[in-house]
Parts: structure tokens; C-alpha cells; sequence
């Protein structure tokens, strides 16, 4: 069988072994140009042409390449619809957003927008204005009393425009349920202060924040408020599945999240009725171009609706990391905490305690580490996952013991491991 390993795949072997293979049922694939028309046409909620004026300035906020979206198509469709409404070109900045990750170079703008590249700026998470607060009376500090709630700050050039637009993928999502509405502008565009309280141990110890949830989800809440105070005017988002891109909504952020997540979990859904040895976890580009991001992987599969490990069981993660731990500073933030930690479970007991934005993936790494191995295979920096408190391992049948229960996850980051 094959699973992905940077923008190809490798073949996986494993003669003495029971193998399953976790395959989601898939669903139509839409052509994303018409349906992104299509959707601007009947959108969720009030048309484009009610929500901006033709004199208006406009930001449109797109995903950076670790989301696997085609971002110059959307992007073409809303300056088409823009130029349609009388807005020109030249009123339109489009805003990377990149959250805490590394800026992209013009070399991956231009892959990436085509054309419009000429348009593009990378995301500052230090040149952000405060716009309010949210939370309230629900937000907590460390002190476990109540605060007036989390700051959210905006980047200037998303501040500064009369209209904010948005891209975005409504994909799984640790923390979020789901990604793609609010959360491509109020993360990607924000400053560090909503990612440092919905990132933090009090936020993700919290009932209901988890992989695949929206209802209940105070995480989502969080983002959805956020959104509403920046003034999101429209998202375009699409989500996607083994066969491809399975459906685009244009309108409000909730709406269209929630619809696109009911496309997502039919496509993506897979019961599991027993427990394995290991699991494999496929990623692929460009997840697996650094480590703190190819372990979402591991940790989606063990920290979902169904954990398929029995006790002691490893995750095995292909990936190439050409990137090695990662270049951004949510990165940088990530792999120092691992490199320093003696153990997984001292490591998760002091980021109890809190941690810097970033940090929050070794606290979900280390929270997995406690309970099964990771085993990285077939990557381009093997030391840097032995720094990390992973095992790295030439290639996955190095990684599994003979005799084992396998499952095999080729899409580990699309699929939704159910009960």
C-alpha cells in the first residue's frame, strides 16, 4: 500500500503483519472555480454586493502553504467578484496568514497565488492593534479567577481596511473541531494574545475542545467571537476529502462552517471496532515539512473521537521534514521545549502550568508521549526527532515489530477515526 511522504509517496511493506487500512468513503469532487462562483452567488447569508462598497479598501486573508488549499483560485474568484462590484485591484491587500509560523519567501507566493502575488504580505504577529476583547466572565487566568477577558489584536492591514474577506479550508481540527471560517483571520492575521489563551492548557483542558467538535467547543466560541468584533465581512471556504475538493460556501464564518463540516465528517468518517499495535499515520506535503507539524498526525489520530491503540501502542509517522523542527517562532517554541525535557510525562506536568503560543503542540506531543511511542521514518533530519523525545526509524517496516495488528491511516489528517 502506499501512503504520502512529501509530495510523493512510498510504498509500505508489511509482509508479517495483519494490516487494515483506514479508508474513508470519499464523496463527489466539485470543480472549485464554478463552485466558488456558485457559492459567491448563493451565499449563507447576505450577498457581497449588500456587505461592501465599491470606494472601500479591502483585506483578504488567505491560508499559508501548511494548509493544503488552492488559494489562487479562490482568490481570483473574489477579485473577480470585486471587480464585478466596482472595487479595483489596486483596493485589494491580501494578508498572508500565517499566524506564528515563518513568512513565506516571494519565490512560495508566487507558487502559491500566481498572478496575484503582487498583492501579498506576509502576516506581522508584532504590527497588530487591539479591536476589544472576548471571553468575559467565562475566561480565566492562572490564578483561576475571572478576567475581563482575552485581548484580540489585529494585524494594521486588516485593521486598517474597510471590508475584511476571507479564504480558508474547513478541515479536522485539534482544538477547533473544525478549522476554515473566523479562525483564518483572528489566528492567521492576530497578534499573540488570543493564540497564547486559546492555545493554552486552561483552554485545551477544557470540556468539549476537541478534534471534530463545533457544538460546545469553548475554543470555536472563542474564534467565532473574535471574528464577529474584527468584522469579518465574508469567507469563502471549501473543505476536501480523498477524492478531492468536496464543496465551497461563501457568507458568514459559522454557517459555512458548520455545513462544510457535515460534508466533511460524511467524506471522512471511519469506525474503528478494535484496538492495534501501531498505527500508521500518513501526512505528506506540506504537513510533513517540519516536525511540529507533521506530528498532527500522530496526535489526531490518539487524541480523537477513537483512539485505535491498544496500551502501549506506537504511532508511526512518515515524514520528510525538509524543514527539520520548523522555522517560525511557534516552531522554534515547540522543539526547544521538547529538546529540553528529560521525559514526556515531567515535560506535560510543567506545561500544565502554562507555556508560550507554539508551545502548545508539545504539550499535546508530550500529552501523547505519555501513553504510546512515536516513531518518525523516511525524514531528512533524524536527529532532530531523537532531540524531540520521538524515535526515528529509516523507513516504516523499520518502525513496526513482525506479528503486529497494523492500521494504516494514508490520510491520517482528513480521516476521522469514529467509534
Amino acid at each position: 500500500m502506499n501512503v504520502p511522504l512529501g509530495g510523493g509517496s512510498i510504498d509500505v511493506s508489511l509482509p508479517d503483519c495483519d494490516v487494515t487500512v483506514a479508508e474513508p468513503p470519499g464523496g463527489e469532487s466539485v470543480d472549485v472555480r464554478s463552485a466558488a462562483r456558485r457559492a459567491l452567488e448563493e451565499p449563507l447569508g447576505a450577498p457581497l454586493a449588500e456587505r461592501i462598497d465599491a470606494s472601500d479598501d479591502v483585506a483578504i486573508v488567505v491560508t499559508d502553504m501548511t494548509r493544503e488549499a488552492p488559494d489562487d483560485v479562490l482568490l481570483e474568484v473574489l477579485l473577480e467578484r470585486l471587480a464585478d462590484l466596482g472595487v479595483a485591484r489596486e483596493q485589494v491587500t491580501v494578508v498572508v496568514g500565517l499566524g506564528l509560523h515563518r513568512p513565506m519567501t516571494d519565490a512560495e507566493l508566487e507558487s502559491m497565488l500566481g498572478p496575484h502575488a503582487d498583492l501579498a504580505v506576509n502576516h506581522n504577529p508584532e504590527s497588530v492593534v487591539e479591536v476589544g476583547t472576548v471571553g468575559g466572565s467565562e475566561v480565566y487566568g492562572a490564578s483561576g479567577n475571572a478576567s475581563d477577558g482575552v485581548p484580540v489584536e489585529i494585524g494594521l492591514p486588516v485593521a486598517n481596511a474597510d471590508a475584511v474577506l476571507s479564504t480558508g479550508v474547513v478541515e479536522p481540527h485539534q482544538y477547533a473541531g473544525f478549522s476554515g471560517g473566523a479562525k483564518t483571520v483572528v489566528i492567521g492575521a492576530g497578534g499573540e494574545s488570543l493564540i497564547r489563551h486559546t492555545h493554552g492548557p486552561e483552554t485545551l483542558a477544557r470540556e468539549g475542545v476537541r478534534l471534530g467538535r463545533l457544538e460546545g467547543n469553548p475554543f470555536r466560541e472563542l474564534l467565532d467571537e473574535a471574528g464577529d468584533l474584527v468584522g469579518i465581512d465574508l469567507s469563502l471556504n471549501l473543505t476536501h476529502g480523498p477524492t478531492g475538493v468536496l464543496g465551497v460556501r461563501a457568507g458568514d464564518g459559522r454557517r459555512i462552517v458548520r455545513e462544510l463540516a457535515t460534508v466533511a465528517r460524511d467524506a471522512r468518517s471511519v469506525p474503528v471496532e478494535r484496538e492495534y499495535d501501531a498505527v500508521v499515520c500518513g501526512v505528506g506535503a506540506p504537513k510533513d515539512a517540519n516536525l511540529y507539524q507533521a506530528t498532527r498526525s500522530a496526535t489526531y489520530v490518539a487524541l480523537g473521537d477513537r483512539n485505535p491503540l491498544r496500551e502501549g501502542g506506537r504511532l508511526v509517522v512518515p515524514a520528510a521534514l525538509p524543514e527539520g523542527a520548523g522555522e517560525g517562532t511557534g516552531e522554534r517554541r515547540f522543539s526547544r521545549r521538547l529538546r529540553e525535557a528529560d521525559d514526556a510525562e515531567s515535560l506535560y506536568g510543567e506545561l500544565r502550568e502554562g507555556y508560550d503560543p507554539g508551545a502548545q503542540r508539545a504539550f499535546v506531543v508530550a500529552r501523547v508521549l505519555c501513553e504510546h511511542e512515536i516513531v518518525v521514518t523516511n525524514s531528512e533530519a533524524p536527529d532532530v526527532v531523537e532531540e524531540c523525545l520521538m524515535r526515528a526509524e529509516p523507513d516504516v517496516c523499520d518502525a513496526v515489530e513482525p506479528g503486529s495488528d497494523v492500521l494504516v491511516v494514508p490520510d491520517a489528517l482528513n480521516t476521522l477515526l469514529v467509534a
